[in-house]
């Protein structure tokens, strides 16, 4: 398994562990994890910290040619506000770890020249699944439902 992939697994595993929902996030440049993070709603009381936006945090302050250079890597395709803060910065390219249990605007981001690459990967779909099951009124709460 891609080793950025598995951060970002261990990262949603973190916050599930935190009685957050399991969804993480790195942001890779250059072949190294400058910023990491995990869905803090939960645990932070936060209305815009998605892992994506956890990570964009914790990543701090880049230039514009660094982010050029970035790929995010997120164990759940990106929602709206996530996937505008992959345009504002303008992040060439995003690895999704499984978009079976929710599929942000890929289209869109592919359609804004993002290559946007799922993975399909078990151990993610497996983490969603399991929590949706168990925590659904959150679930819906985190993507607006």
């Amino acid at each position: 398994m891609d080793k950025f992939l598995q951060a970002a697994i261990d990262e949603a595993k973190s916050g599930l562990n935190d009685g957050g929902i399991p969804i993480g996030s790195v942001m890779v440049i250059d072949g190294k994890i400058v910023g990491r993070g995990h869905n803090q709603r939960v645990q932070k009381g936060s209305s815009v910290l998605h892992a994506e936006m956890d990570c964009f945090e914790n990543t701090g302050r880049l230039t514009a040619s660094e982010y050029r250079r970035a790929t995010l890597y997120s164990t759940l395709s990106p929602c709206d506000m996530c996937s505008g803060a992959i345009l504002l910065y303008g992040i060439p390219k995003v690895v999704v770890g499984e978009n079976t249990t929710f599929s942000g605007p890929e289209a869109y981001l592919r359609s804004r020249g993002v290559e946007v690459v799922i993975e399909n990967n078990e151990e993610c779909r497996q983490l969603m699944e399991n929590f949706i099951r168990k925590q659904p009124e959150l679930w819906n709460e985190d993507i607006g439902d």
